[in-house]
């Protein structure tokens, strides 16, 4: 992209789609029972100024949106419904630990007696810090035998839970514990318990989080439990108060840190007086781009640390507890499938907020099937002019079509009418929004997966006023404060929608600005958030009800369907404890996807934890390295001087076989495996027994001989007769599709035509799709759809047979109705109209409507799915764009469509074919009733449906053994053989030598940086040529290394960026050339590492380093605040690290100081924590 000097900013052209429905006019960017204290009594909060929970007593959206009284009277009953169980794979009646023991009802009653609300927050948490000093200096006066549960479930004015008593008591038996329980359950709980047993003990705990920003929330949380002196903070860019007893940091920076513990540096453990870890949110541990993480703290943890790992539910915690216990010390297991405020599901249409589930929450709801959708549908088009002939005639249908549902018409519906009938309940933002506040179901989180959707959505409901007068003075006051305290975070386009209760929170915004949106939410003063998923992970922030817009996100590879796990964690947003009684989770359908969609993927139960390690350049060389090479003045370069001996790699090896993959793969594969050769041996004997000679031999011992002989030769008649239908259908189809090919070429001159494409899948439903007909692939403009086509082997054709006639068979390429994009032969080719789009501009000048839609072709990246197979070429799909959408909808329906319109009109030849294929299969259906009027037909028939049976059960267990081979392929191991790549190319490098285990000065600056690439990044930091630059030409390069994964998200107005100087872009030409070396040695050594190295963005980094304010670098940027704030945090993070790494010019240290300094100014500097 090219781009502008930082005072001459360039526009340039991008599009969005959002992923909800506007309307037509709208734009489309749019427990715990309180135990009484003997030596306290206990705390009654005070009163509180303002009730924090929603309420409406009356909808303050317009008067137009009140739900109708039809919609109201179909949901009377429904708040008695009990939805499903979160997760289907546990146990729900409440197996809390590893020994089964089943809790009593008084144990299992989750009472809040004592919950306060906002206004006695103040007092309530200043008399917990107060209990937890008074605890600490009862165990200074009187030992540490005093700490028990009771003690430390004492600070708290409620009753813990029973799976939160079970895990501090085996943290108080000196265990690891392994907690897994559903989201917003209380596990942080466990970890404040065991910290307050650390601190009084006069020893220390660390506290681990994925998010730099959970970690900021959680140093909040625990100082206004312990007070500001007993907790520290430790960031890559700040430490406040480092040595505390209770020190809060990411899982990078406790990875680093027993890297000195395991690494060169160490000389014995680096934890000093740290007796216990918390991992929170350990499910991380299956994240591809960071779960190696997790892993590498548990391999590298001294044995005596106690570890408590607190998880959301997972299918395979045991084997989580089995490994750690394994390789670290004592671990148990705590579960808990409960959650302490119930979730009820529903589902928004249009017209409706229905129960997803049926009473007893076990299958989907009737109300919602296809079926049941098209009959109120039709009924609804019935009456639609007759407003009170309508109701009446609904509330008589409504009976009349449930008890009818299963004497409907056995025909499935086709992908087109299924599309037409999930079109027609999609609901609005606003129409949702009408159900749930009208349910009284606010407060809400409001799940969209995109930025744009999350703002448009915003601006969308700007007319919609949700807060009262008083609620919107406070948010007036709460804005005025921020203002003046943050002047420079203010998200101007997001006031309007903020002073009338609605609010985006997404990585595009600024920290800050998140912060106060969380805030406001929490003091009931922000009713609906659209979050992306992001704030699922772990942020305290929750709500009666979570929306989820879809049950899909667009990625890099296409749309992709979310995971159970995903859907659960968004839906544990629902449900405040203490406040709401139940949560509530609300599924939005698209015109894609439906309620089946839904009750299959939230019954599909949750996933096993993965193993993601991998090694990386900081692993090798800490777990390597040994003698430092020094070269004193007096001394020759060859001259080594060894400070310890490194690890060989048989010991390296034996660290990293410690990995949660290998215990899993060394356990469960073993079972897996032998489950697979059972599943195999049995498929073998069932399929020798439905061969042609077991049935036979059947066959025999059940009827005479004359009897079987007669069948015998019928039978043999009736396979041979087959055999020839098979070979006349086949000439059908050449004569067909040798039709269709100079017909295809006469009608797209001038026009393009409308065709009808059908395909059976595999569960045997015919699918019939109305489609504009492009052209031939071989002939179009679009050299990626032509390279995949001839280069890919599955697209490969049989193009000529004997019987073929010279049919040479192509692929074309249509846009369907649906919005997709389709991939044929002539083979799929039901009929061909002679009606069409004209190919015609649209005005003088303009492109013609083929050439604009291959241009939109050629854009998309989602990859092609094959929908159906044959000998005569596949049908491929692929899903199409916002851009398309609007020419998806000038292809008619087939309804429309007149058999006059058809231009198919078969030869003399085709026909003839026609009539021998018909006459063949009379022939064949004779047979068959010959053959069923034989004396010994009974006798066969019973043979004949025992192998049937026999074929089901083959096709169960091949079925059960795909997905034990899909499972077994998920935990195999490759850590040591990436380990192995790695330690080649830092060999190669000459950073560490692998067979002495000297560590060279590029190496030490590798394992000393925190990174994804630590050699590519040592490599370009040692670089002479970074001396000459200055301080901000420094931050310019620096800033592209950093770059990776930001992007440029111009709309409307917001259309530049500002350019580096010439200076910064001569120097990233030069790097070039280094990473392209790099990477090729990589490659050589099957490496996959990225090497990042973009220069898009150091202009902009360039230019807050030079001076320019914040606002004068967000006016009209082409990037969101977040993503600039991310990538200048990100900057920073790397100049901080300079001066502190070893071997580097200290006249570059300074540069890099100088600069951190410059840049690390309001609201960056905030962002830190």
């Amino acid at each position: 992209m090219r781009t502008l000097s930082i005072l001459s900013p360039l526009s340039f052209s991008f599009s969005v789609s959002s992923p909800f429905r506007l309307p037509p006019s709208s734009s489309p960017y749019l427990r715990f029972g309180l135990r009484k204290l003997l030596r306290r009594p206990p705390i009654a909060p005070p009163p509180s100024p303002f009730i924090v929970a929603y309420r409406s007593p009356a909808s303050r959206l317009p008067e137009d949106s009140q739900l109708p009284d039809a919609d109201e009277d179909e949901y009377e009953d429904e708040d008695e419904d009990l939805a499903a169980d979160e997760y289907d794979d546990e146990d729900i009646s409440g197996d809390l630990s590893d020994d089964g023991a089943e809790p009593s009802d008084d144990e299992a009653e989750m009472s809040v007696e004592s919950e306060v609300r906002a206004g006695g927050r103040a007092v309530l948490e200043k008399s917990k810090v107060q209990r937890v000093e008074k605890l600490c200096s009862e165990v200074r006066e009187f030992g540490a035998e005093l700490i028990d549960v009771d003690e430390l479930a004492s600070i708290y004015d409620f009753r813990i839970d029973k799976f939160q008593r079970l895990a501090i008591e085996a943290f108080l038996r000196g265990s690891s514990v392994v907690v897994s329980a559903p989201t917003s359950s209380g596990k942080t709980l466990i970890a404040e318990a065991a910290a307050v047993a650390t601190v009084a003990r006069g020893r220390r705990l660390f506290y681990t989080t994925p998010l730099k920003a959970l970690s900021n929330q959680k140093f909040r949380e625990l100082r206004e439990t312990f007070g500001d002196k007993y907790v520290g903070l430790l960031t890559g860019d700040s430490a406040v108060n480092k040595d505390a007893q209770v020190v809060v940091m990411t899982t990078e920076i406790l990875r680093n840190m027993l890297y000195q513990s395991v690494g060169m540096a160490s000389t014995g453990s680096g934890l000093f007086h740290v007796d216990a870890i918390v991992l929170d949110e350990v499910h991380y541990l299956s994240d591809i781009s960071r779960g190696t993480v997790w892993e590498e703290i548990v391999i590298y943890c001294p044995k005596e640390v106690q570890l408590i790992c607190l998880s959301a539910t997972v299918a395979n915690p045991d084997e989580l507890a089995g490994w750690i216990g394994q390789i670290h010390n004592k671990t148990e297991l705590v579960t808990s499938s409960k959650r302490p405020v119930p979730l009820t599901w529903h589902f928004s249409t249009k017209s409706s907020l229905l129960p997803l589930l049926d009473e007893k929450g076990k299958r989907m709801n009737r109300k919602l099937s296809l079926n049941y959708q098209q009959l109120y549908a039709s009924d609804y088009k019935l009456h639609k002019e007759d407003k009170t002939k309508r109701r009446n005639s609904r509330k008589r249908g409504s009976a009349t079509s449930i008890s009818d549902i299963d004497g409907m018409s056995e025909q499935p519906l086709s992908k087109n009418d299924i599309n037409t009938i999930r079109r027609s309940q999609v609901p609005l933002i606003v129409d949702t929004l009408k159900q749930i506040e009208g349910k009284d179901m606010l407060p809400a989180i409001w799940f969209i997966f995109s930025r744009r959707g999350c703002d448009a959505a915003v601006q969308y409901l700007e007319g919609c006023n949700l807060l009262d007068s008083c609620e919107m003075s406070e948010v007036e006051l709460a804005l005025k404060r921020f203002c003046i305290l943050y002047p420079d975070a203010v998200r101007e386009s997001a006031l309007k929608g903020l002073m009338k209760g609605v609010a985006a929170h997404h990585a595009g915004c600024l920290p800050l600005w998140k912060s106060f949106i969380e805030e406001l939410f929490q003091r009931g003063l922000v009713k609906v958030v659209f979050a992306t998923e992001t704030l699922a992970a772990g942020i305290n922030m929750p709500a009666r009800t979570a929306v989820i817009s879809s049950l899909s996100k667009r990625s890099s590879t296409g749309r992709i369907q979310l995971t159970s796990n995903e859907l659960l964690q968004m839906a544990g947003r629902a449900g405040r404890r203490g406040i709401d009684d139940r949560g509530h989770v609300v599924l939005v359908p698209t015109s894609y996807e439906g309620a089946e969609e839904c009750c299959k993927l939230l019954f599909a139960g949750v996933e096993p934890l993965v193993s993601q390690f991998t090694a990386s350049y900081g692993m090798v060389l800490n777990l390597l390295a040994g003698a430092k090479l020094t070269s004193p003045p007096d001394e020759s370069d060859n001259d080594v001087k060894a400070h310890r001996a490194g690890r060989t790699l048989e010991e390296a090896r034996k660290l990293v076989e410690q990995s949660f993959g290998n215990y899993v793969s060394s356990n469960v594969m073993l079972a897996a495996k032998d489950e697979l050769s059972k599943i195999q041996q049995e498929i073998e004997v069932l399929t020798s027994e439905v061969t042609d000679e077991a049935i036979d031999k059947k066959a025999r011992k059940l009827m005479s001989a004359a009897a079987y002989k007669e069948i015998a030769e019928l039978q043999e008649d009736l396979r041979a007769e087959k055999r020839r239908r098979s070979e006349l259908r086949t000439v059908m189809e050449l004569k067909r599709m040798f039709a269709l090919k100079p017909l295809l070429k006469e009608l797209e001159n001038g026009q393009l035509p409308f065709l009808c494409l059908q395909y059976k899948d595999t569960e045997g439903v015919v699918h019939s799709i109305p489609a504009v007909y492009l052209g031939k692939v071989d002939s179009l403009d679009s050299t990626k759809l032509k390279s995949m086509v001839l280069g890919d082997e599955a697209f490969e054709l049989n193009r000529v047979s004997e019987s073929s006639d010279g049919v040479e068979l192509s692929y074309y390429v249509a846009l369907g109705s649906d919005n997709s994009w389709y991939l044929f032969t002539e083979k799929w080719i039901r009929t061909v109209y002679r009606t069409g789009l004209p190919n015609v501009a649209l005005a003088q000048g303009d492109a013609l409507p083929r050439e604009i839609m291959m241009t939109l072709l050629e854009k998309n990246s989602v990859q092609w799915e094959k929908l159906s197979d044959s000998d005569f070429g596949g049908l491929w799909c692929q899903e199409g764009s916002l851009e398309t959408w609007s020419w998806s909808l000038n292809v008619p329906v087939l309804n429309s469509l007149s058999e006059k319109d058809e231009a198919l009109h078969m030869s003399l030849e085709f026909n003839e074919a026609v009539e021998h294929y018909k006459e063949q299969r009379n022939r064949v259906s004779r047979l068959k009733k010959k053959i069923s009027r034989t004396e010994g037909f009974r006798e066969y028939q019973k043979v004949v449906d025992a192998t049937k049976f026999t074929e089901e059960k083959i096709k169960r267990l091949r079925a059960r053994s795909k997905r034990l081979v899909n499972r077994i392929e998920q935990i195999e191991p490759s850590g040591w053989k990436e380990f192995l790549q790695i330690s080649n190319v830092i060999h190669e490098t000459r950073a560490l030598d692998v067979n002495t285990n000297v560590i060279f000065p590029l190496g030490e600056t590798a394992a000393a940086i925190r990174g994804e690439n630590e050699l590519w990044l040592a490599m370009v930091l040692r670089n002479k040529v970074l001396l000459d630059l200055k301080p901000a030409q420094l931050v310019g390069v620096i800033a592209s290394l950093v770059s990776e994964g930001i992007k440029v998200r111009a709309w409307k107005n917001n259309l530049y960026i500002y350019e580096p100087s010439t200076t910064v872009v001569n120097m990233v030409d030069f790097l070039e050339e280094q990473r392209s070396s790099f990477m090729e040695l990589q490659e050589k050594h099957g490496v996959t590492i990225p090497c990042c190295l973009d220069s898009q963005f150091s202009g902009m980094v360039e230019a807050w380093a030079s001076g320019l304010t914040w606002r004068e670098m967000m006016m009209d940027c082409a990037m969101d605040e977040g993503d600039l704030a991310r990538l200048l945090r990100r900057t920073i993070d790397l100049l901080v690290q300079i001066p502190k790494l070893p071997d580097i010019d200290p006249q570059l240290q300074k540069k890099a100081s100088a600069a951190s300094d410059v840049m690390d100014r309001p609201p960056i500097s905030e962002l830190a924590g």
